[in-house]
């Protein structure tokens, strides 16, 4: 990386085109929390999602379309977690960055209502979340479960319900 030194600050900071280069890197998609939890699904036995749904609000990472059920993999700091990582405030350009991470915050929120709208279940898995996997597992395994089983038939002449899976 290329460093430059102040003279009025007598700091060193990294030229505006280091980092605009650095910032061009930070990847929107295939990130390893996104890969991380993808693989978790995988050895969960969990198939048959699709990435990255531009027609559905807030375009979630991992989407189960039979299911209706949407993950989204969120970078702590990108869309403003309450963890330590998230809570941390640029030091340089400190308005643009809060209000984009509140515009950030704000879209996610929308996404979320408008997906339970629709009638789709969600789930927000945090970067920081996956320094614990078996908790996220648990998390994920629990989520896909949810309503797995639904009534389908109801015999009045035996008086049972009816269970079958829910599109498998």
């Amino acid at each position: 990386a290329q460093i430059c030194y102040d003279r009025d600050t007598k700091s060193m900071s990294e030229s505006r085109e280091t980092r605009s280069r650095i910032m061009r890197a930070v990847r929107g998609a295939d990130t390893a929390p996104e890969i991380a939890v993808r693989r978790m699904l995988q050895s969960l036995g969990l198939s048959g999602y699709r990435l990255r749904r531009k027609d559905l609000p807030g375009s979630p990472d991992i989407a189960f379309i039979g299911r209706r059920k949407a993950i989204f993999v969120h970078g702590c700091f990108w869309h403003g977690h309450d963890c330590a990582r998230g809570a941390r405030v640029p030091k340089s350009n400190q308005e643009y960055w809060l209000a984009k991470i509140s515009r950030n915050r704000e879209r996610d929120l929308a996404s979320l209502l408008t997906l339970n709208a629709m009638g789709w279940d969600s789930i927000t898995v945090w970067e920081c979340e996956l320094r614990d996997p078996t908790s996220v597992e648990f998390r994920l395994k629990n989520f896909h479960l949810k309503n797995l089983f639904h009534l389908i038939e109801l015999n009045p002449k035996h008086l049972y319900y009816k269970l079958q899976p829910f599109d498998l």
